[in-house]
């Protein structure tokens, strides 16, 4: 099943589990529409025909929703009456903290073990250096901006552009490195707007255009808010704001989110084989790892300072 928001590469992650199961004599099924189609019995079988030719395919095959029926326990007892009716033994879930967390509190409460596979485009659970989706929406970031910064330089304007990242700035931070955005920021940073305010006073000196990459979900407000507080303190300049919202959960997924996806949906299946019982299949230093499903949910994972640092050091202007 899929859970939550799409991320590209989760059809390669479909693919692999599917195929992985055929071969070792497994019955696989394909839950629609997450926990709802969970819920409704929506429960599909899938064999090795069901999955040709998707690998490339952004988005969810399977579909995905939010369930608000599925926090409630009788949601989450109908659901587990439809798996035990088709007599699944277990589930892989393809998702993100939230899927995660419904996963944690159903295989609390009943007798069936999840196997999670991290795919957000926003890099942001404990226990994975990566998460399916995240290389794709990075590009399609750089592209964008790439594409806005033409648009900056002929005009002389300074453009605010939005990202997804609403907790974190892994997508934020990354991309804007990737882009030679003049400025990045993200919620974990302290002091942003003021920040902001001595980049534009220094900016001002220098009359260039500049990217200013803004991470969804500031404490400050979104790009929009921040615009317009200093808008009227620095009326010399021509400030756009740019929201590049869910094209960057979009589009053909990239041969590195292609080749995570299929090893992790293979290594799901083997951890299922290896009678293994409520992890997340996570990547660290390349290596696939178990980590507690619990686990993923309780801690959180934050942005390399190193990174942080980075900014500051290949950045036009040094802000002190």
């Amino acid at each position: 099943m899929t859970s939550g928001g799409d991320a590209p590469g989760m059809n390669a992650a479909i693919r692999a589990v599917t195929r992985a199961g055929v071969n070792n004599d497994l019955e696989v099924f394909g839950i629609m529409r997450g926990f709802e189609g969970m819920i409704d019995g929506d429960i599909i079988p899938l064999e090795t025909e069901s999955v040709s030719g998707i690998i490339q395919k952004g988005g969810t095959i399977l579909l995905t929703a939010r369930s608000k029926r599925f926090r409630e326990y009788e949601g989450r007892r109908e659901a587990y009456e439809h798996l035990k009716r088709l007599s699944i033994d277990a589930v892989v879930i393809i998702g993100g903290d939230g899927s995660f967390k419904g996963a944690n509190e159903i295989a609390s409460e009943f007798d069936i073990p999840f196997i999670g596979i991290p795919g957000t485009i926003d890099n942001d659970l404990f226990g994975t250096d990566y998460t399916i989706g995240f290389d794709t929406a990075l590009n399609t970031v750089v592209d964008a901006v790439d594409k806005i910064r033409d648009t900056a330089s002929s005009h002389n304007r300074i453009f605010f552009v939005e990202v997804m990242g609403r907790e974190a700035g892994f997508v934020a931070i990354n991309s804007g490195i990737a882009c030679g955005a003049e400025m990045i920021m993200i919620p974990e940073e302290k002091g942003r707007l003021e920040k902001a305010r001595r980049f534009l006073t220094e900016r001002a000196r220098k009359n260039k255009s500049s990217i200013i990459l803004v991470a969804e979900g500031l404490a400050e407000g979104s790009a929009f808010d921040i615009a317009e507080i200093l808008k009227p303190e620095f009326p010399q300049f021509d400030m756009r704001v740019s929201i590049l919202g869910h094209i960057q959960r979009g589009g053909s997924p990239s041969a590195k989110d292609r080749v995570i996806a299929s090893r992790m949906g293979v290594a799901a299946v083997d951890a299922l084989l290896d009678n293994q019982k409520c992890i997340m299949i996570g990547l660290s230093n390349d290596k696939i790892v178990h980590v507690p499903l619990n686990k993923t949910v309780k801690l959180h994972k934050t942005v390399d300072q190193a990174l942080i640092d980075l900014v500051e050091e290949i950045a036009t202007l040094k802000i002190s």
